[in-house]
């Protein structure tokens, strides 16, 4: 096992495993006859799966179910992040302060779906993007509705809509989906390095 003489890069080391150490199986294909080739297989498929969330995320899904957007304050640089897992992603620093943000946000990337998926999914075409709640350095996934999909733009303001509250969990499903608001747009280049 040699490196790519085409990869030159002074700050990366290849390295190689001894010979011997590990080697590729031998990919035998069986004779099949003159049978039809199998071009596709559709069938169900689910996957089950529980998630304990540590402490930083317990208190994000808790202030979900109280309606607020909670972040955590990043002690070096101050900025607040939303779900978060209890380490700023800059400093590296433990968070530990929560910081309510929101719920009004900023569409800082989206994108027209004409695909729909789910059975809680709005009929298409609808905009799915990405909201930078006020307050906070990193955004939110949602959908936006409430708007036709080709209305959407970048700096757009809006807004959560929640479940009514004997739906509240501690879940991101509690925002129904996210609608404008009648406020000016931000301009562009204010979302930089959020987009």
């Amino acid at each position: 096992m040699s490196p790519d003489p085409h990869f030159e890069d002074a700050d990366r080391s290849v390295s190689t495993l001894p010979d011997g150490l590990w080697q590729q199986p031998s990919v035998a294909v069986p004779d099949l006859g003159d049978g039809e080739s199998v071009q596709r297989v559709c069938m169900p498929a689910s996957m089950r799966y529980e998630y304990t969330p540590g402490m930083a995320q317990t208190r994000f899904l808790r202030g979900l179910a109280d309606k607020k957007l909670l972040g955590e304050l990043d002690p070096g640089t101050g900025d607040v992040y939303v779900g978060i897992r209890g380490v700023a992603p800059i400093s590296g620093l433990r968070t530990t302060e929560n910081v309510e943000v929101g719920p009004k946000a900023t569409i800082t990337s989206f994108c027209v779906v004409h695909i729909g998926f789910g059975v809680n999914a709005p009929p298409t075409p609808f905009v799915s993007a990405l909201f930078l709640p006020d307050g906070a350095v990193v955004s939110l996934y949602g959908t936006v509705l409430e708007i036709p999909h080709d209305q959407v733009r970048i700096g757009m303001r809006v807004e959560p809509v929640w479940v009514d509250d004997d739906q509240l969990s501690t879940s991101m499903e509690n925002i129904k989906y996210w609608r404008p608001i009648d406020e000016p747009d931000v301009p562009a280049e204010q979302l930089k390095g959020h987009m």
